[in-house]
């Protein structure tokens, strides 16, 4: 499958998924699903295929450090939200995304401090989030609801892969985590049960994050020695270690 196939079809899989939990179970829960490397881990595994293992460990690296962008980014969404519509809180979180990527960028951190400054931000950033802004009743969702997520998620994730393809691996690796899911989700969320919806989202998207990391720590380290297979597969047993005993935690 190419990669054009794989956003094509991924992505409003998984948004449409994703949106289906939600309902399910929560908006927390939603999240915290998301969390997982979804969309970054494919664009790290095309980028490897197609460039390289060196390429791929430092693109996985700039993912790794992205971390901190995301949890910047659910920190001013959240907050935002608590007086402001979504397009407004949507802004403001991606501002705040944009501000730490050209941060990290400028530094290019090393692995080691990439990795403090990653589980530094979530674990600072979870109780950060507001509380205590009462939920409002959820309306019936309208038909369109559904498609029109899956759409928008597959559209921004097009547009995203293809601006950053010409970047350069680190650049590359930091504009890859926008969460493009959690902000479609999240955005939903609050336009129909309001603010108190949409952080539930990002807090459980922090609690998945610390798979995320997992993930990419692990790539980032074993991409060169190991080679494709042995690396993506330690990286997604990582994940799914993480995933889980961040599940408990979360709940």
């Amino acid at each position: 499958m190419t990669t054009l196939a794989l956003k094509l079809v991924l992505t409003p899989v998984l948004i449409g998924g994703a949106s289906l939990i939600g309902r399910r179970f929560g908006p927390g829960v939603a999240g915290w699903l998301i969390g997982l490397p979804f969309t970054s881990g494919p664009i790290a595994f095309f980028l490897t295929l197609e460039r390289g293992e060196a390429f791929g460990a430092a693109a996985a690296a700039g993912i790794l450090a992205g971390t901190a962008s995301q949890a910047a980014f659910c920190l001013a969404y959240a907050w935002a939200a608590r007086r402001r519509q979504w397009p407004v809180a949507l802004g403001a979180g991606s501002l705040a995304f944009v501000l730490v990527t050209v941060a990290l960028n400028s530094a290019s951190p090393p692995i080691v401090t990439t990795v403090i400054l990653a589980i530094a931000s979530l674990l600072i950033s979870i109780p950060l989030l507001p509380r205590g802004v009462p939920p409002r009743a959820s309306p019936a969702l309208p038909a369109w609801d559904l498609p029109a997520r899956m759409t928008l998620a597959t559209v921004f994730v097009l547009v995203l892969t293809t601006i950053a393809a010409a970047l350069g691996p680190y650049l590359t690796g930091l504009l890859s985590p926008y969460p493009l899911y959690a902000a479609i989700l999240a955005a939903f969320a609050q336009h129909h049960d309001g603010p108190q919806a949409a952080t539930r989202t990002l807090r459980g998207l922090l609690f998945g994050l610390f798979a995320f990391a997992g993930f990419f720590l692990a790539l980032s380290l074993s991409l060169e020695t190991l080679g494709v297979g042995a690396a993506f597969a330690a990286a997604i047993a990582v994940a799914l270690v993480i995933e889980a005993a961040s599940f408990r935690l979360a709940r």
